[in-house]
């Protein structure tokens, strides 16, 4: 059974970005081919899967956090433990990138990207592309692609390119859940979802 965070990036999440991509088809066609007016809806379709797999991440770690801290003996401590796994997250306040996950997931003990890229032999190549979101999105968001330029990119982005990283994150998102619910199980001897 998956969690409800990935419950929720594989319905609510997903069609959000399904609705993009469908306003994307309204206004550009299906056909391949240079359109200026879709250039800016490409821009918000990697801003919106960049604050969507965010949500995903925050919710996946805050389950986990729950099903840890809701098996400690002492209820005294379950605020307080709450509050160590929870403040200050990375995640609340800097972008879904493999470090901030890294730091903010690590906090409950292991090596979590560790973990992840034993997963799946893809989770590799699907951080480096997390990495390329992550980069697109800050250049969209502040409006300085001097980054991306000084990489060797291109100032456009195409629908396939964000597609591609989408698709990198619904395997990292199943990954992460998997790891987490793996992890949480040998913590408590029981599986959270």
């Amino acid at each position: 059974m998956p969690s409800n965070a990935l419950i929720r990036w594989t319905s609510t999440r997903a069609a959000a970005l399904d609705e993009l991509e469908a306003a994307h088809r309204a206004v550009g066609g299906a056909a391949p081919g240079r359109r200026i007016a879709t250039q800016q809806i490409n821009f918000a379709c990697a801003v919106l899967l960049s604050a969507e797999f965010q949500g995903f991440c925050r919710d996946l770690h805050s389950e986990a956090v729950e099903h840890l801290v809701g098996h400690l003996v002492l209820a005294q401590f379950q605020a307080e433990a709450r509050y160590e796994f929870l403040s200050h997250r990375r995640i609340d306040r800097g972008n879904a990138n493999p470090g901030n996950i890294g730091a903010d997931i690590g906090r409950l003990g292991f090596e979590f990207w560790v973990e992840v890229d034993r997963h799946h032999t893809r989770n590799v190549e699907r951080r480096a592309s997390l990495e390329d979101l992550n980069r697109w999105r800050n250049a969209i968001s502040h409006g300085d692609f001097s980054v991306i330029m000084a990489q060797g990119g291109r100032a456009a982005l195409p629908l396939a390119e964000v597609q591609s990283w989408r698709r990198a994150c619904d395997g990292l998102a199943g990954t992460f859940d998997n790891v987490l619910r793996e992890y949480v199980e040998r913590k408590v001897g029981a599986a959270p979802w």
